[in-house]
C-alpha cells in the first residue's frame, strides 16, 4: 500500500515488522520478515532516512509513530502533486502557444497497432481535467469498455463522463453488464441509431479517432491536438449526443429475477430492465440475450406487463411505463 509513497515492497514488510517489535536489531527482522539479511539491511536504511524508522547507538531500531511519519510523507506528496499540477498548466499553456500556427504534421499524430492506440486512448483519458467525452461502436479493437482501467480512476478525479453508443453495441455479450456499471460510476450514456466513428475527447485539448486498418493488417488511429479538426469533432459530439436517446437501467443488483416483488401488479425488477431495454431502441431478440431470457419468455411477460397497464400495443406500453415510473428503481417501502 505504501508504493504511491515511493516505498519498496520490502520496507513496507519491514516497517510492518518494526511496528510491533520496538527495540528489534537488522537479524531480528531479517528472521521475522524471511528476508535475507542484505535485504533487510537495505531496507532499514531507507526506512530511517525516510523518517519512517529510528535507529539507536546500539544498533537497534523503532518505528517512528505512523500517524507522524506517514503523515508527513503524504503531505510532502500531496504539495508535490499540486506543484505538478501547476506545471501542468503552464506546461499546458506553453505547448498551446507553441501549437499556434503550427503545420499539419504537428497537429496529427498516426498510432499503429493495438497495443499503441490501447495506450493512447487511456493516455487521453488520464490527460482530461473536466470531461470525457466518447463514441462507443463495435467491433471492439483496443478494449471493451469493461477493460477500461482510466475511466473510474479519471472520474474519481471529478472529471464528467457522457458516452454514447452505436445501437449496434447492445448486442454485444455483456454490453448491458458494463453499461449498468458505468451509469452506477457516474457515467452518462445515450444511444444513438448509427455513430460515424469511435472517437473519444477530452477537454476540448485532444482526440483520439481510430481509423481502417493499415495494408499491413494493424489497425490505426489519428490523435488530433487542438486544431480546426478537433473543434469539428467536438461540435460532432454534441449535435449527437443532443438527439441521442437517454439509456438508463433501473438498479437491479444480480441479474437473476428477484423472489420477492412489491405487488402481483407492479413491474418486477426483471420488467424495469425489459422495459429500459426496449425503450432505448433495443430489439426483442436483443434484448432477450442480454438477460439470458429466451424470446418466448420476453413475450410472455410484455404481454403481462400489457395486461397490468391495459393497453394494447408496444407503443401504448412504453407511454405507460415511461408516465408511472416503471422504468426507474422502486422505491422502498416503510423507513
Amino acid at each position: 500500500m505504501l508504493d504511491a509513497l515511493g516505498l519498496e515492497a520490502h520496507d513496507e514488510r519491514v516497517y510492518r515488522a518494526l511496528l510491533g517489535r520496538p527495540g528489534s536489531t537488522a537479524l531480528l527482522l531479517s528472521e521475522a520478515c524471511g528476508l535475507a539479511q542484505d535485504l533487510a539491511d537495505t531496507a532499514l536504511c531507507r526506512l530511517v532516512e525516510w523518517g519512517l524508522a529510528i535507529r539507536s547507538a546500539d544498533g537497534e531500531f523503532t518505528a517512528a509513530p505512523p500517524t507522524m511519519a506517514l503523515g508527513a510523507l503524504i503531505s510532502q506528496r500531496r504539495d508535490g502533486l499540486r506543484a505538478a499540477e501547476h506545471a501542468l498548466v503552464a506546461f499546458a499553456e506553453e505547448h498551446r502557444a507553441a501549437m499556434t500556427g503550427s503545420s499539419i504534421v504537428d497537429l496529427i499524430e498516426v498510432i499503429t497497432g493495438v497495443d499503441a492506440i490501447r495506450h493512447r486512448y487511456l493516455q487521453v483519458q488520464q490527460a482530461a481535467r473536466t470531461q470525457v467525452r466518447t463514441f462507443i461502436t463495435a467491433p471492439f479493437v483496443a478494449l471493451r469498455p469493461a477493460e477500461n482501467t482510466a475511466e473510474p480512476m479519471v472520474i474519481g478525479r471529478g472529471v464528467h463522463f457522457r458516452a454514447v453508443l452505436d445501437r449496434g453495441v447492445l448486442a454485444e455479450p455483456g454490453i448491458v453488464r458494463d453499461a449498468a456499471d458505468a451509469l452506477r460510476n457516474g457515467v452518462q450514456l445515450r444511444v444513438a441509431d448509427q455513430l460515424p466513428m469511435k472517437l473519444i475527447l477530452a477537454d476540448a485539448e485532444l482526440g483520439l479517432v481510430p481509423l481502417a486498418t493499415t495494408p499491413a493488417g494493424d489497425p490505426g488511429a489519428v490523435l488530433l491536438h487542438r486544431s480546426g479538426l478537433l473543434d469539428a469533432m467536438d461540435a460532432l459530439f454534441e449535435t449527437v449526443w443532443r438527439t441521442a436517446h437517454p439509456f438508463e437501467l433501473p438498479d437491479t443488483g444480480p441479474e437473476a429475477e428477484p423472489v420477492v416483488t412489491s405487488g402481483a401488479d407492479t413491474p418486477t425488477d426483471l420488467d424495469r430492465r425489459i422495459l429500459a431495454l426496449l425503450l432505448a431502441g433495443v430489439t426483442d431478440a436483443t434484448a432477450a440475450l442480454q438477460l439470458g431470457l429466451s424470446p418466448r419468455t420476453l413475450h410472455r411477460r410484455l404481454r403481462r406487463l400489457m395486461d397490468i397497464a391495459g393497453v394494447r400495443t408496444r407503443m401504448q406500453l412504453g407511454g405507460h411505463a415511461v408516465r408511472h415510473g416503471w422504468t426507474e428503481p422502486p422505491v422502498p417501502r416503510g423507513t
